[in-house]
């Protein structure tokens, strides 16, 4: 793990944060080094060849092995409480590699039908021309997954909380379901984070993660990741991902090694602005409804807390009052438009707090059809919290809200 001293075990999260990496080369670097090459050089053409056939550990091609790559596996996988991780070019990357890796034509998913906007194209429309079928669920009716469950499903895939709703799906419950049949369970960990989650405590086989947002936490790098058992990494994902080369690159792997260091603490503070926001905004007189997992006015706040240990994440959503479709769509922008500190883009995770509009931005490939059935109306809101002092982020909202 680091020079000749080997890392003890039982460490927490946020001592793994910082110290779980592959080893420090012959320099003693204490922050971990950022290697920007290609390829890599071999002893001998005997050594190159039994590491190339997967023999022999060792580092050949960035496409598939790089140290700083390596080093941000490791503590993502560690901080997961998972044996293994592979990064890739960004999160949608590693929704592909895992479908990829684990489907062929014939086989079925099982989803949410509120996950990202993104993830219901690719696997609805992208992987149909491929003849993998998904059905589509209520993300929190047990009954609706078992019922579309057949005997060609080989995976259940969830995003809890969900984007922008905030739904929260139980993850022991799902993962029975799924070992029950036969099948694996997936689990988007990107709203929480292993800060606030980790699902493989609750039975799921994959964590996935778009490291571009929490886990860098500071909107520079577009990153992803797949964490599970060694046996589905090296057997399933890596294969594919010498093949196809969804690679994460070198620096973008060290921006995300460096951000994870920090994640516990940015998360801890970044929940708690969101909790009051989201109180405010429950309680003021043109918001219809506030989606956030830590108002006890969530149908599923229980759920969250025993499962998010005990934080509701910084992500929420909010409906603005209005009186038709019309109205609704202006009202939304309005609020938006008014805006001069929140950051409009449809990004989440920075420390830079950010609005967006999820009907007409993350979900807008969507049909109106297919945004009503996931329950995106033209009247939501959606507010990522940053580290700004939280009565500014009121300020800045009541600016819209106060002029409707």
């Amino acid at each position: 793990m680091a020079g000749d001293r080997k890392l003890p075990d039982g460490l927490r999260p946020e001592t793994l944060a910082v110290r779980a990496a592959v080893d420090k080369s012959q320099y003693g670097e204490n922050s971990e080094a950022l290697y920007l090459t290609s390829s890599f050089t071999q002893p001998d053409s005997e050594l190159a060849a039994r590491r190339f056939a997967g023999e022999e550990e060792g580092f050949i091609y960035s496409r598939f092995s790089n140290p700083t790559v390596a080093s941000m596996e490791m503590r993502l996988a560690a901080m997961e409480g998972m044996e293994a991780a592979v990064g890739t070019a960004s999160g949608m990357g590693a929704i592909l590699l895992l479908c990829l890796s684990l489907l062929k034509a014939g086989d079925h998913i099982v989803c949410s039908r509120s996950v990202f906007g993104s993830t219901l194209k690719l696997l609805g429309t992208e992987f149909a021309k491929f003849g993998v079928e998904t059905s589509f669920v209520s993300q929190t009716d047990l009954a609706e997954w078992k019922a579309a469950i057949r005997p060609t499903t080989k995976l259940l895939f969830a995003e809890t909380p969900t984007n922008p709703l905030a739904d929260v799906c139980d993850i022991r419950a799902l993962a029975d379901l799924a070992h029950e049949a036969g099948a694996l369970l997936a689990v988007d960990n990107c709203f929480c984070s292993p800060a606030l989650q980790q699902p493989a405590k609750f039975g799921a086989d994959i964590v996935v993660h778009s490291g571009t947002k929490y886990l860098d936490g500071q909107g520079r790098v577009i990153a992803g990741a797949l964490c599970a058992s060694q046996e589905l990494v090296t057997g399933k994902f890596v294969p594919v991902m010498r093949s196809a080369g969804i690679s994460l690159s070198p620096f973008n792997a060290w921006v995300v090694l460096k951000g994870l260091e920090t994640l516990g603490i940015r998360m801890e503070a970044q929940s708690q602005r969101a909790l009051e926001l989201a109180r405010w905004l429950e309680a003021h007189p043109k918001v219809e409804r506030v989606y956030y997992p830590g108002l006890t006015s969530h149908p599923q706040h229980e759920l969250a807390m025993a499962q998010q240990s005990g934080r509701g994440g910084a992500v929420l959503g909010f409906d603005v009052k209005a009186v038709d479709a019309d109205e609704a769509r202006r009202n939304a922008f309005h609020v938006i438009d008014s805006t001069r500190l929140l950051s409009v883009t449809a990004n989440l995770g920075d420390v830079k707090s950010i609005v967006t509009h999820p009907a007409s931005t993350s979900h807008g490939r969507l049909t109106e059809a297919q945004r009503q059935a996931a329950g995106i109306r033209q009247n939501l809101v959606r507010v990522a919290v940053g580290l700004e002092h939280v009565e500014d982020l009121k300020d800045d909202l009541e600016r819209g809200l106060g002029t409707l």
